[in-house]
């Protein structure tokens, strides 16, 4: 019988739990900075995602388009994080930043949910949610790798005449 798939509370309540247990009471867990995102996909497939939210013909329009960007030093609590917003719907477009298309029901429940966990925690991590609209996602540009990320979009034009 397969295993049945983890709710995407399961965050909020396994964080309850360790901190009912004093467990995050007393030291930072796991601190040391590394690369956990081994899996972390080529600029152009985050691209790709990107675009098809944007052309997405049956987009609802009660959805809202939000980045979450946090920075968070535990690992442990870090890899938790980057799996519930992955389970929430969620799309990686950075190592820490991830951009999504939801209702705003979903949107306040990530919202209280990352809130909740990161008061359980002696820390001094941050987490940002920032609302966009579709014109500024459009207008996002790229910098760094060699991508043009307008061609892309389609929003240069070329007239011959």
């Amino acid at each position: 019988m397969p295993r049945s798939r983890p709710s995407p509370r399961d965050l909020l309540m396994r964080s309850m739990l360790k901190h009912k247990a004093g467990i995050a009471k007393h030291r930072m867990m796991n601190v040391k900075r590394q690369s956990d995102v081994d899996d972390l996909p080529t600029l152009e497939e985050r691209l790709k995602v990107i675009l098809d939210l944007l052309n997405k013909k049956e987009r609802q329009s009660s959805n809202m388009i939000f980045f979450v960007m946090y920075d968070i030093a535990s690992n442990k609590v870090r890899r938790a994080v980057v799996k519930y917003l992955q389970r929430r719907g969620c799309h990686r477009v950075q190592r820490s930043i991830f951009l999504a298309d939801v209702k705003p029901e979903v949107c306040s429940v990530i919202q209280h949910d990352l809130a909740a966990v990161q008061a359980m925690y002696d820390n001094k991590d941050s987490i940002f949610i920032v609302p966009l609209s579709i014109d500024y996602v459009k207008s996002m540009k790229v910098i760094g790798e060699n991508i043009d990320f307008d061609l892309i979009l389609k929003t240069k034009s070329t007239m011959f005449f």
